[in-house]
């Protein structure tokens, strides 16, 4: 589960599409960029890989409940 979900628009003009996230995983923090189109880009430290699919399950749920709800 990750804990203390933040996000953030990218740019000042809030019509652009593009957020700014972190969250924690198993006590890591973690940040990333979600593009307009659901790609996630990770910025610093990425989840190991035999969790990165379910993280990013995770993520694309709470935005689409946060963002595009």
């Amino acid at each position: 589960m990750l804990q203390h979900f933040q996000f953030k628009p990218l740019y000042e003009n809030s019509q652009l599409p593009g957020w700014s996230l972190s969250f924690f995983y198993k006590q890591q923090r973690y940040h990333a960029e979600y593009k307009k189109n659901g790609t996630i880009h990770w910025v610093g430290t990425k989840p190991a890989d035999q969790e990165l699919e379910t993280i990013e399950k995770m993520i694309h749920e709470l935005m689409l409940f946060h963002v595009y709800d």
